[in-house]
């Protein structure tokens, strides 16, 4: 007897139908064998499946079974398909009534020697593409039943054990209550829940304006300073005032937390902006993403979020350069032999270094013991390139006692977070006949001059700016398009000199001679 199941392959963050075709040769052999390309964790099913059989009373055939997996040429992967060919053995068995009914679903689930159900990665992908090939339900271990609930008009059943699924087809698809959940209201309840808060940073009033612009409009920022003067506390709390995640946003964000398995139990959406913070040992290939089965690396975890890399000098200069095209295309594209993958990369760098070595250089009270061209060796670890895609270089000192204990009550995070809001509101209708741009920081040359345009007082400006301070060529685009920022924070349809002077002040390391 011939039944056929269906489930699931995640490649990238999308999900493709998988069809598995069981068939009981009653008068042939005696084996079991899996073929359409299995990998070892797919083979390695049968003996899992034999033992939950044993457990529950069922037997495995002893003549010879056939499961085959289509498309053949579709490379099988993981331990999310022992449930759907136990069930397809069953069936064609006949040791399960109704196993026509078993093609109305995707069913999902790694199985336990006991017949218990493991959690999967992937649930929402899974999800969306058993909705739109028109099954009329998914099920999945109940862990992961409310991340899949997610997408509506589909039937979405939560299992703890495979007795339940059996049960469920021998009662006529009765049994099981399908998960509902209410999306709109978990996402938007949770979207201001924050531990961290600008409020509880004292002083350093330029830096947080500094993140304040660079929240604003999406730009790259890193900040330079001595060890202990707040550097990585501030950069923790950028994600408190970006405006919150919308509903694609986050489905987005969701979908590729869930193929990496990043999501926790019972997970849903995610409602808060990422913040990705890898040690600088880190690969390039964990950052970028890749292996043999290509899965997301950390700049896709933080896609519309924060990557921040902490003493950015320290990580392998080949790991900051493969970050260089994903930046700019705001993606990354992972090539095989036999397939390509694109996982989303959109998101803010900030990065955080000493001046130093010894993380005293400029210090106003400490001094550098590092000697003559030390200071420029360890800047020239960063390349110019990744640097050019730097939008705001910020200069963090060290905060004096008197506003340590100072009791002034601190901005927090939600005041500034509306006024980022209303910029970004700003931006939005301006490009909103540019597909694919948001904000400030995304916009190309060409669109620059159209849109960052400065009266002559402004232009004299910062033509005496670059003269004055050195500044390279490269910096005159990133002080425009940070000007058009600071406008929009000020909600102002010009800039004026004084947004560009703001502007001038946040490229450091452009200034000839900086560092020694």
């Amino acid at each position: 007897m011939l039944v056929k199941t269906y489930g699931s392959a995640v490649h990238g963050v999308e999900a493709i139908k998988i069809t598995i075709e069981v068939n009981w040769l009653s008068d042939s052999g005696k084996d079991a064998s899996i073929v359409g390309l299995p990998d070892s964790a797919v083979k390695e099913s049968l003996q899992r499946i034999e033992s939950t059989f044993k457990t529950m009373d069922y037997d495995l055939p002893r003549t010879k079974v056939v499961v085959n997996m289509a498309p053949a040429d579709l490379k099988k992967s993981g331990t999310a398909f022992d449930l759907p060919i136990a069930l397809g053995i069953l069936g064609a068995s006949r040791q399960l009534p109704n196993a026509e009914r078993l093609g109305n679903y995707v069913i999902m689930g790694e199985l336990a020697l006991d017949g218990n159900i493991r959690p999967i990665k992937g649930a929402l992908p899974i999800a969306i593409q058993a909705r739109k090939e028109g099954f009329k339900g998914l099920i999945v271990p109940r862990v992961n039943a409310k991340e899949a609930a997610i997408v509506n008009s589909l039937q979405v059943y939560g299992i703890d054990h495979i007795s339940e699924v059996i049960s469920f087809f021998e009662k006529e698809e009765k049994g099981l209550e399908a998960i509902v959940i209410n999306t709109r209201e978990e996402f938007f309840l949770s979207q201001c829940e924050f531990e961290l808060d600008f409020a509880d940073v004292k002083g350093q009033e330029n830096i947080k304006r500094a993140l304040e612009i660079a929240a604003a409009g999406g730009h790259n920022a890193i900040l330079i300073g001595p060890p202990g003067a707040g550097k990585t506390m501030l950069a923790k709390r950028l994600p408190t005032i970006l405006p919150p995640l919308s509903l694609q946003e986050a489905l987005e964000t969701t979908k590729i937390h869930s193929v990496a398995g990043k999501l926790a139990e019972n997970a849903t959406l995610v409602s808060r902006r990422p913040f990705r913070s890898p040690h600088h040992t880190i690969s390039d290939v964990a950052l970028v993403g890749g292996g043999g089965i290509p899965q997301p690396g950390e700049i896709s975890l933080a896609h519309n979020g924060v990557l921040f890399l902490d003493e950015l000098p320290e990580f392998k200069r080949t790991v900051l350069e493969v970050m260089r095209q994903p930046m700019e295309e705001r993606k990354v594209t992972i090539s095989r032999a036999k397939m390509a993958v694109d996982f989303p990369a959109s998101f803010m760098l900030i990065a955080s270094m000493n001046p130093c070595p010894c993380g005293f250089y400029n210090h106003p009270e400490r001094e550098c013991s590092c000697g003559s061209g030390i200071v420029q060796k360890y800047l020239n670890k960063i390349s110019g390139p990744l640097l050019d895609r730097i939008d705001l270089h910020v200069e963090v000192t060290p905060v004096p006692f008197h506003e340590l204990s100072a009791d002034k009550k601190e901005e927090n995070s939600f005041d500034i977070r509306q006024r980022v809001i209303l910029a970004r509101q700003l931006q939005e209708q301006r490009y909103k006949e540019y597909p694919g741009i948001y904000c400030n920081a995304q916009i190309s040359s060409k669109l620059l001059k159209m849109v960052c345009i400065i009266s002559s007082p402004g232009a004299n400006l910062l033509k005496a700016a670059m003269q004055k301070l050195n500044l390279s060529a490269r910096a005159y685009d990133r002080i425009m398009k940070v000007s058009r920022t600071i406008a929009d924070l000020s909600q102002s349809g010009n800039i004026l000199p004084e947004h560009v002077a703001e502007a001038i002040q946040f490229r450091s390391l452009d200034r000839e001679g900086w560092g020694g």
